[in-house]
């Protein structure tokens, strides 16, 4: 069975220096994987290239065995594969149920089309009401997006990500900014949503990361030097000295003081 993301010898280079240096990494179907590191590992810089914002400077991503480098977002997304970033990017001004929408017209293939009623596309609204119930904002869904909490803007974008039915998502630090109850909430959400999906995200919170992930992979200067389930990556030597020590430590230290 091919990966559902695979990348093979994946390099990225800006100018003479090397973000991305050589990395391979095979993401099963279904498999939830976090990707961890210190600032300035490259966790972000590998989002985009997945997604298709940056070209590679070398090597190959398959997307269900498939190259995909080289293809434009648009055409990433339509051969399944949908994302999140750390800033929400939403229509401020319209609601909740249209913000959903305007995601599941595309997927449908509606596009523009001025002599349509949006009301009478059925197969389309009927997609935004599923796609609300599962993001557990259907009581909300005539708000405009502008008035909604940080927690349920959020909990849009991943509506937003998840509406056009891709089978892998990338989801870009999807609790920063929440509290630790929130946050609880939205991992919740997230493996709701996530059922019978392939899985990415960056994540700083170790609490979500070992929560949440079937495997984590931690890049350190732009090569994964770890790869595994999570109780062998917490107990993995060079993972402890080169990140995740500091990272424990400061969170068992917080979570001592509450």
């Amino acid at each position: 069975m091919n990966a559902a993301v695979e990348l093979r010898g994946v390099y990225k280079r800006f100018g003479k220096t090397e973000i991305i240096r050589g990395v391979d990494l095979a993401v099963a179907p279904g498999e939830r994987v976090a990707i961890i590191g210190p600032n300035g590992a490259g966790k972000s810089t590998l989002f985009n290239l997945i997604s298709g914002r940056f070209g590679v400077s070398a090597g190959q991503i398959l997307l269900h065995g498939k190259p995909i480098q080289g293809l434009a977002p648009y055409e990433i997304n339509r051969r399944g594969l949908a994302r999140s970033f750390q800033v929400s990017n939403l229509f401020t001004r319209l609601s909740v149920f249209e913000n959903i929408r305007c995601a599941v017209l595309w997927s449908l293939g509606y596009k523009y089309a001025f002599w349509k009623f949006l009301a009478d596309l059925r197969d389309a609204n009927d997609r935004t009401e599923e796609v609300l119930e599962m993001i557990k904002l259907d009581r909300r869904r005539d708000v405009l997006a502008m008035n909604l909490t940080y927690a349920e803007q959020r909990a849009l974008e991943i509506g937003i990500t998840i509406a056009g039915g891709a089978s892998v998502i990338l989801l870009d630090e999807p609790t920063a900014g929440m509290s630790k109850s929130e946050t609880a909430r939205f991992i919740n959400l997230i493996r709701e949503v996530t059922v019978g999906k392939t899985l990415l995200t960056v994540e700083h919170d170790m609490g979500v990361v070992f929560g949440l992930a079937d495997k984590i992979a931690v890049l350190v200067y732009g090569e994964v030097i770890a790869f595994d389930e999570p109780d062998a990556v917490r107990a993995n030597a060079a993972v402890q000295e080169a990140y995740l020590g500091s990272e424990l430590a400061d969170a068992q230290a917080a979570e001592a003081q509450t």
